[in-house]
């Protein structure tokens, strides 16, 4: 029973976790307010791309009498706007598309909307432009074990570390199941959809700075400390440091800090390992 009682908490800890790592990254969809005549409505804006597709920038529903414009611009940078009028779609709604762009580029952007009988105007999100970046296609052999392994060594590192919390004797076993999962989901699997998406093998410490990778760096070695002090005798404190160590870094939002290309070298920036595709 104190078994099913463990497993039950690290699900609802992982769960919890990983729900708040997705919502709160900077690739996961936005969504705006806005008010047309006297209707707020909701829009989604996509903040993640794909290096070979445009991306669709659609309001759902606007009245004839207005009209919408998009503007975009390549991030960072101080160039001008770039503006696209959105045009109806089939649906009743109006859509437009921002440009693919290579991997790592990014874009900033935003709509303006205009009453053409009141010249009414109202903006989506020009005073703070949503980001979005770009990036190859991933093959599923590599991102969904690369995910699930992820999940997984998560779910099992909060599970270890609930059981040496309880002094329960199999959290010795959990923690080498830990560090296996997070080794292979995140320093195999890991740099291997890195690749596919950006070019670049590895942008962690001590060659980039990208959070993603490190913080899956700093999980590991907490996890290996933990694994080298608890060979001869029980250190479950360790242990419950480990666990703790690796819920906070998976609370650090995914790919904050990402690769980025530089627009004016044409180079991605905080990667150093670069694979073949650049």
């Amino acid at each position: 029973m104190r078994q099913i009682l463990f497993w039950i908490a690290a699900i609802v800890i992982t769960l919890a976790t990983v729900i708040y790592q997705k919502k709160t990254g900077p690739t996961y969809p936005e969504k705006a307010t806005y008010t047309i005549d006297n209707q707020t409505r909701t829009i989604t804006l996509t903040r993640s791309g794909e290096t070979s597709i445009d991306v669709e920038v659609t309001i759902d529903s606007l009245p004839l009498e207005w009209e919408a414009t998009l503007y975009y611009r390549k991030y960072p940078t101080t160039t001008d706007w770039i503006t696209e009028p959105l045009m109806m779609n089939p649906n009743g709604g109006v859509t437009t598309f921002l440009p693919n762009q290579p991997a790592a580029g990014k874009l900033e952007y935003y709509i303006e909307m205009k009453n053409l009988v009141t010249q009414e105007t109202q903006s989506i999100k020009k005073d703070d432009p949503v980001i979005i970046r770009f990036k190859g296609a991933v093959p599923a052999f590599a991102l969904i074990p690369h995910i699930i392994l992820m999940f997984i060594a998560m779910l099992l590192s909060n599970l270890a570390g609930i059981m040496a919390a309880f002094m329960h004797s199999r959290f010795k076993f959990y923690m080498l199941l830990t560090i296996i999962t997070l080794f292979v989901g995140g320093l195999v699997f890991g740099p291997i959809v890195q690749h596919y998406a950006f070019g670049q093998a590895w942008t962690g410490w001590p060659l980039g700075s990208d959070l993603t990778d490190n913080k899956t760096l700093i999980a590991f070695v907490a996890w290996l400390v933990a694994l080298l002090v608890n060979r001869k005798e029980d250190r479950p404190l360790v242990v419950i440091f480990a666990a703790l160590i690796t819920m906070a870094v998976y609370l650090i939002p995914h790919s904050l800090r990402g690769s980025e290309l530089n627009h004016e070298t044409g180079e991605i920036v905080t990667g150093i390992i670069t694979t073949f595709m650049h």
